[in-house]
């Protein structure tokens, strides 16, 4: 049942899934043409003439403009008209790297550049390339209100946002990602939708009134007319990888996927994604640390936020909200074996047991990191790691995470040790604006900071663009060495947590993790959390040492705040 827009030869055919309408037509210039009813809902017609670059908006009940629930493009605006597009001939064949192979480097479009354009992204391509990164994973580009924004609140989820470059500003990225080596990854959104142009509930029961996400209403999944939304869900990943040659998406968020049916939306959105384009990979967010996502729904990896969580509370303190359970630097250790720490214990930030023994997982099925967007951009003031610990510790981190049996990832500007703050922006209309801004103010009353940034302040966003000036130095160098060591040192690229050991020493504040491969390569990271010099508990005396973050001392010993790798 082929929905939303398409091109055909004189003209453009429409598909509108829409049982809430008594009429649904087609209005572009100053014609207006009726759709047909058919069975479910579902209304059909052609409009002959139309070709790519012509607007229309479907009307509803012969009165409300609205835009196509599929649209492809909305230049003026998510409450504007649709925009007729054609992406041009299929994306050139690309070999998206295995899985094991991914070092994924996450950026969001409109802070990136100063420009905040794909065209001013693809520009600076070359310096992921050196950088040593395989995938560059996007933040949501579907259509959201304003100009600026996450993206998490897009409401045309078929469209590109248009302050980006919209579509062909999108395919140039990818084509040109593609051409430099790397691998793309779509972060999309599918649990819930923003409020500001969202129209969906007028057309269908798109939303389901048995359950809510912390954002909004749940996407109806598993009530009458879901066959329809489940569809617009999967048909939208499909074109991602095929109409634009994405080779992943970043499911956001699965646990707010609320679904009773006896295929699970994830299992049959990985099957669909797969088959559309072989190679491709699906990576979930999820806080429910739930293995049963990549055994039993085929999604190929899931963002593990453990890591990040100890490392933060080792070296800031913090241990409010989600930290409180990562207090004992034995959860170092534990994270960098298994990938997760709550495996089915108890966790105070819950107060409820929590997790399940990922047995059987392979390292390759975890995402990590030591910053993102979400544990930079939702603190108060989105301080970076950086900014917070210093440099030194940062790369401490940094080491540990592009060192663990999983696949890293890396936040825009990382890798220099960008201190600038990636801040919660927004480009609201006034009276979701206020109120925004003063639920953040509420959200952050609670932790003693009576002032924080105007999410809508344009000045917010301005603040969180990186700074490219700065785009060198010692932190750069040593996530080039980290990663060329990934590829080069088989115990540390292999992905093998069976083959991986780690221990912490709390009262000496060391960690070390030790990495083997069965060709007999061996690789051993100590890392000092503390002030103090330490000699380095394990015999290195016949590996060569790689990377040291810091001089070590006449003694050999390690210098306060530093890590160093020993490889075969």
């Amino acid at each position: 049942m082929r929905l939303g827009p398409r091109l055909v030869e004189g003209g453009a055919q429409f598909g509108v899934w829409a049982p809430r309408v008594r009429s649904l037509a087609v209005r572009a210039g100053d014609r207006t043409v009726p759709l047909e009813r058919e069975d479910r809902g579902v209304w059909r017609g052609t409009v002959e003439g139309l070709g790519a670059g012509d607007d229309y908006l479907l009307v509803l009940d012969g009165e409300r403009e609205r835009p196509d629930p599929r649209s492809r493009f909305q230049p003026q605006g998510v409450h504007g008209p649709s925009r007729l597009v054609d992406l041009g001939p299929p994306p050139a064949p690309f070999a998206t790297p295995a899985l094991e192979d991914l070092v994924f480097y996450e950026l969001h479009c409109g802070t990136f550049t100063p420009e905040g354009t794909f065209d001013a992204a693809v520009g600076r391509l070359g310096h992921l390339a050196d950088l040593g990164v395989s995938a560059v994973e996007v933040m949501p580009v579907a259509a959201f209100p304003g100009s600026r924004g996450w993206g998490y609140d897009g409401v045309d989820l078929y469209a590109v946002h248009a302050a980006y470059g919209g579509p062909a500003g999108f395919r140039r990225f990818v084509d040109a990602c593609h051409q430099a080596g790397l691998a793309v990854f779509l972060d999309v959104v599918y649990n819930h939708l923003g409020p500001d142009g969202n129209y969906l509930a007028e057309f269908g029961p798109y939303f389901t009134d048995v359950a809510t996400t912390d954002w909004g209403p749940a996407v109806n999944l598993d009530g009458p007319g879901s066959d329809f939304v489940r569809g617009f869900v999967l048909d939208n990943a499909e074109q991602w990888v095929t109409g634009y040659g994405v080779d992943g998406l970043r499911l956001d968020a699965v646990q707010a996927l609320f679904d009773r049916s006896s295929v699970h939306i994830l299992e049959e959105l990985a099957a669909r994604v797969h088959a559309a384009r072989p190679g491709s990979v699906v990576v979930a967010e999820s806080d429910l640390r739930q293995p049963l996502l990549t055994t039993a729904y085929g999604v190929d990896a899931t963002w593990a936020d453990d890591l990040h969580h100890t490392l933060h509370v080792a070296l800031t303190g913090e241990t409010s909200g989600w930290y409180d359970g990562f207090q004992d630097l034995g959860t170092i250790a534990k994270a960098l074996t298994t990938g997760w720490v709550f495996t089915g214990q108890y966790y105070p930030a819950l107060d409820r047991h929590h997790g399940r023994d990922p047995a059987g997982l392979g390292g390759e099925r975890f995402v990590v990191c030591s910053q993102n967007h979400d544990q930079v951009g939702n603190r108060a003031f989105g301080e970076r790691l950086a900014a917070l610990v210093g440099p030194d510790l940062d790369a401490v981190a940094s080491v540990l995470v592009a060192c663990s049996p999983f696949l890293p990832l890396l936040f825009q500007g990382q890798e220099w040790g960008e201190t600038r703050p990636f801040l919660y922006f927004t480009d609201h209309q006034p009276g979701l604006a206020s109120s925004v801004r003063q639920g953040r103010r509420e959200e952050f009353a609670a932790f003693g900071w009576d002032e924080v940034p105007d999410p809508n302040d344009p000045a917010t966003f301005e603040r969180s663009k990186l700074d490219w000036d700065r785009a060198g130095g010692p932190a750069l160098e040593l996530w080039r060495t980290l990663l060329r060591l990934r590829r080069e040192v088989p115990a540390l690229g292999n992905c093998r947590r069976d083959l991986a050991t780690a221990r912490a020493d709390p009262e000496r504040r060391l960690v070390v993790l030790e990495r083997d491969d069965p060709s007999g390569s061996r690789a051993v990271v100590v890392a000092n959390l503390d002030e103090r010099s330490q000699h380095v508990p394990v015999d290195t005396g016949k590996l060569r040492l790689r990377v040291a973050t810091r001089p070590r001392l006449p003694s050999g010993d390690l210098s306060g705040a530093s890590a160093a790798v020993w490889t075969t």
